[in-house]
């Protein structure tokens, strides 16, 4: 188990849902703040931001190596440092956003990327920290955050078993107790093909840790069969429009969507139950009205049994359905009125 924001997340609780800004926001502070809103409107439990500057994730060049491939769907050929620019959330932005969240009922952390983006973080006095799926192989930078003692969610997009393991360790020997580690395919939007989310629980028994999806896939799906699986928190990049564009917008949802999901991934938690095969408390009563064989005009002693005076019907308290083929031909033992369920004494 882990604990956010007073709201614990692991096995047998609902799942908690973090919805992600990003570069949503389009460059606008009132924007950024109308998407918190609408998220806490939404009924999410988190909002993250991701915390860096361009020049803390890259350098200004243009060189081949610092675009993406022409081939990608959203951005490609974009230049790096020009993407990151177009993207991140402003620092001086952090501390407005956050408290807006707070003051809307929602936790509020975020995903640092540097050593300056923890120490913006803490003066912020965030209540977790996130490692974005490209930062899993930078362990000097989870042991900085796992040092806060706050919880660690960390992204396992493009990672092997190896790289995941050498992070949780990590993680843990910089003193992280509260530990979350997500699914993710870190491809954008990703493909539900590619989720692979029966590796939930292989990851789950890899770490030993609460696990959860960061889901790019379009819509709800992935993530509602990623509860069946065993995911604890769900996280997804959030919008207040498509339409409107922006870095993000393809694979983000809308504020309704984001309503449907806290509603839907707690009805499908909800939903798994236990493994036990039989009637359930509810079922008592339509337990009354399974078929049996009923007596069904009135009859007199003697009288012989018919398909005219016995029939399957429901509801149940007579023989069973399956017991016609050895009552018909007999004789009733006294007159029978109609409507009384058949036992083997009338015949």
């Amino acid at each position: 188990m882990i604990t956010i924001g007073g709201r614990t997340i692991g096995p047998g609780q609902p799942p908690y849902v973090v919805a992600e800004l990003s570069g949503n926001h389009n460059g606008s502070l009132e924007r950024a703040l109308a998407i918190v809103d609408a998220v806490a409107e939404a009924g999410a439990h988190a909002l993250k931001l991701q915390t860096y500057r361009p020049d803390t994730l890259t350098i200004d060049c243009d060189g081949p190596a610092f675009r993406l491939g022409e081939e990608h769907e959203l951005w490609g050929g974009e230049n790096l440092y020009r993407l990151f620019e177009r993207a991140h959330t402003p620092w001086e932005w952090h501390r407005p956003i956050f408290e807006r969240a707070r003051e809307r009922g929602l936790a509020a952390f975020s995903a640092p990327f540097d050593p300056t983006a923890v120490e913006l973080l803490e003066k912020l006095g965030v209540p977790a920290y996130k490692i974005a799926s490209s930062e899993i192989v930078d362990l000097p930078l989870i042991r900085l955050a796992a040092a806060t003692g706050k919880p660690l969610i960390i992204s396992t997009g493009m990672a092997s078993a190896a790289e995941i393991d050498a992070a949780v360790s990590a993680a843990r020997a910089a003193g992280c107790t509260q530990l979350a580690v997500l699914s993710c395919t870190a491809s954008y939007p990703a493909d539900p093909a590619e989720s692979n989310l029966r590796s939930l629980p292989l990851l789950a028994a890899l770490t030993g840790e609460v696990v959860g999806l960061s889901d790019h896939t379009p819509g709800l799906g992935a993530a509602l069969a990623a509860v069946g699986l065993g995911a604890c928190l769900i996280e997804k990049h959030v919008t207040m429009a498509r339409a409107d564009g922006g870095v993000d917008s393809a694979f983000s949802l809308e504020p309704a969507e984001l309503a449907a999901l806290v509603v839907e991934s707690e009805r499908a938690w909800r939903s798994l139950g236990e493994a036990a095969i039989g009637p359930r408390p509810s079922e008592r009563e339509g337990l009354r009205f399974r078929r049996s064989l009923y007596v069904v005009r009135d009859v007199r002693a003697g009288e012989q049994v018919t398909p005219d005076n016995v029939r399957s019907i429901r509801p149940a308290g007579g023989l069973p359905p399956d017991a016609a083929e050895q009552v018909m031909g007999r004789r009733f033992t006294r007159d029978v009125p109609f409507g009384t369920p058949l036992s083997w004494d009338l015949v």
